[in-house]
């Protein structure tokens, strides 16, 4: 999704049309924030994690790997949803 974000704040800002960008950037902010949350809490870490991005290159780095990790079955924010409902 933030690669998606980059390409168009680049198409828009090319066009002139910062503005545009502008909005478009912060009305994708807060669905962002929630989708690597819950992310980061299926593998079984805090939603705070994201500040590690405040470190330039290796917040970055780190991160991915977070996100990209293999649910874990139980964890303390619910059951892996990979696993099913049990009937």
């Amino acid at each position: 999704m933030f690669l998606r974000v980059g390409i168009l704040n680049i198409v828009l800002a090319v066009l002139g049309l910062d503005t545009i960008s502008a909005i478009v950037s912060l009305a994708l902010l807060v669905p962002s924030l929630s989708i690597a949350a819950r992310r980061l809490h299926d593998t079984g870490h805090s939603g705070w994690w994201q500040l590690i991005l405040l470190i330039p290159i290796i917040g970055l780095i780190v991160l991915i790997v977070f996100l990209a990790q293999d649910s874990h079955d139980v964890n303390d924010y619910g059951v892996n949803p990979k696993l099913g409902v049990p009937t």
